[in-house]
Order: C-alpha cells, then sequence, then structure tokens
C-alpha cells in the first residue's frame, strides 16, 4: 500500500532530506458519498510555503500517478479535470494544503499524493507525500475483531507473529517497535491482506525475528486502520512456571503460544487435508468397481 510513498521515501533518504517530505493525513478513508478533505502538512518542510507551488496527484490501481492540478499563486491550475468538483485551500498558520473532492463517485477511489519541488545540488527533485488512499464504498468500514500475537520459540531465535482479523476495507498499516516506540524493520516479513470471510472482511499478518539474546525484551505490533490506533505487546510480565506450557493467555489482548501448540495446528490441518484425499481415493475406487461391475450384471440378465 501506498507504494510510491514508500518509494520516494527511500529515495529521498538517501539524499539527505527525508524530513522534507509532506505528511498527509488521514492516510486511509472510506465513505460512499459526500465531500472527502485530504491535508498535506508541510510543517517540517523548510521551503517557503506561501510561495510553493503544490501539485495533487491521483493514483489508481495498477496505473502510474497522474496529476490532476497544481496550486500556485492563490489560483487552481487544472489538467482537465472536473473542476467545479476540486476545491485547493493553503492554511498558512498551520503549513497546510487540503484539496476537497466534492461528490464523490467510485471512480473517485484512488491513492492521492500531494509533491513539490524542491531544490537540491543546483537541481531540483519532486517530493510527494506519504499519500492519503480513498475508497468510495457503501459498504461501511469496520475495525478489525480479534488481533493476536503468537509465539514460536526455536533454539537460538523467537518468531512473533501478528495476526489481525475481520476488517474493512483492506487497507491498512502494521508495523513492529521495540520498547523504546522506535520501529523495527530488520528480520520482519510483511503479509498481504487476505479476504478472511464471504462478507468481504480482511486479515492480515507479519511476523517478527529475533535472536535469544533479545528473547526477554517487549516488542509491540501496532495497526492504523482508518481513524483508530492499537498496539499489542509480545510480553506484559514474566510467566510464573506453574502456568501451562502449551497456552498462556497475556493482558492486553496478547495471547502467547509456544512451538508444540503451534504444532497441533498444524497436524490437525493436516489430519483433514489427508482426510480428504483418502475421501476422494475412496469414490475413485467404487467408480472403477461400478464400471467393472454393470456390464457382467447386464450380461446376466441377457443370459
Amino acid at each position: 500500500m501506498l507504494l510510491l510513498a514508500a518509494l520516494v521515501a527511500t529515495a529521498t533518504s538517501s539524499c539527505g532530506f527525508a524530513q522534507e517530505i509532506p505528511m498527509q493525513s488521514p492516510t486511509f478513508i472510506t465513505k460512499s458519498k459526500g465531500s472527502v478533505r485530504l491535508q498535506c502538512n508541510f510543517k517540517d518542510v523548510s521551503e517557503a510555503f506561501d510561495t510553493t507551488i503544490i501539485h495533487w496527484y491521483q493514483q489508481k490501481a495498477n496505473k502510474s500517478p497522474q496529476r490532476i492540478l497544481y496550486f500556485s499563486n492563490g489560483k487552481v491550475v487544472e489538467e482537465g479535470f472536473q473542476a467545479h468538483r476540486y476545491l485547493v485551500e493553503k492554511v498558512s498558520h498551520q503549513k497546510l494544503c487540503v484539496l476537497t473532492i466534492n461528490d464523490i463517485i467510485p471512480d473517485d477511489t484512488a491513492t492521492y499524493y500531494c509533491a513539490y519541488w524542491r531544490s537540491h545540488r543546483d537541481a531540483y527533485v519532486k517530493i510527494f507525500g506519504t499519500g492519503t488512499k480513498l475508497i468510495v464504498s457503501s459498504k461501511v468500514s469496520s475495525q478489525p475483531a480479534h488481533s493476536e500475537i503468537l509465539q514460536k520459540n526455536h533454539e537460538n531465535e523467537t518468531t512473533y507473529v501478528c495476526l489481525i482479523e475481520k476488517f474493512y476495507p483492506e487497507v491498512i498499516r502494521v508495523t513492529w517497535t521495540d520498547e523504546a516506540h522506535k520501529e523495527v524493520t530488520d528480520n520482519v516479513v510483511q503479509g498481504d491482506p487476505w479476504k478472511a470471510t464471504e462478507e468481504g472482511e480482511y486479515s492480515i499478518s507479519t511476523w517478527l525475528t529475533v535472536s535469544a539474546a533479545n528473547k526477554d525484551k517487549n516488542y509491540h505490533c501496532k495497526y492504523e486502520h482508518e481513524s483508530k490506533e492499537h498496539s499489542l505487546q509480545t510480553q506484559e510480565f514474566k510467566k510464573p512456571p506453574s502456568w501451562e506450557e502449551d497456552c498462556s493467555t497475556y493482558p492486553g489482548n496478547s495471547t502467547v503460544f509456544n512451538r508444540d501448540h503451534l504444532m497441533h495446528r498444524t497436524a490437525y490441518l493436516v489430519y483433514i487435508v489427508l482426510l480428504l484425499k483418502s475421501f476422494i481415493y475412496y469414490l475413485i475406487v467404487l467408480f472403477f468397481i461400478y464400471r467393472r461391475w454393470a456390464p457382467t450384471k447386464h450380461e446376466g440378465k441377457k443370459a
């Protein structure tokens, strides 16, 4: 999600001005009708805000970003789009640029980026904002119904699996942080959302692997969905020796499973698959027996 912003952030970081990226809010929004306001905050940008020309881009799924307008000297310059539906305003004292889209329609579903030109080493580089994804849908947004952290211990490392279930829309941001609330990116695997229910709700999981030296540290799995943020913690306190080894529930909506419990889950799924395969083989054998038996029965009736 928001792939363009991630690529731009990487590029600008290598150029030495990652802090110059405009921050957009909200990160994602779902609405069926009416108007939406997309904010672009320039408070961390050193360029003179009042004289900066601000561009707005629209990126639809599997397509490249297209500029829809730009704001210069208090005027909106359109790029052939519906002028009556787009309104841009600058709030100088807050260093905000706000794009309002009126009378939204399903075709407005896209990710929107603000952007500006920044001088760098006798040249100009276009810097994109973090992006806002807009989903126009009549389906009501729903927060995750369940979330938990699963733990699997190996000899020299521990793997935490953060599972977040049954939310809509599929746009969600999941990050890992350490005890100092710094984002952890090493040894993290991020899965894609998958449709978990017939009602169109989604689930997602992400993995964090830590070494044995860090197994006693606390880590947080944080997710942002629509306007809600929530954080799960891997360890709330030391587990007493008297607790069951197969399954332990900690406070804070975190569930920690050891290796045996995960193996039992896997074994159960394998058993179901083998049972289904045996049933299919049984049907095939019955079919061939019937085909051999049917002609013999027919000849007996003739005799």
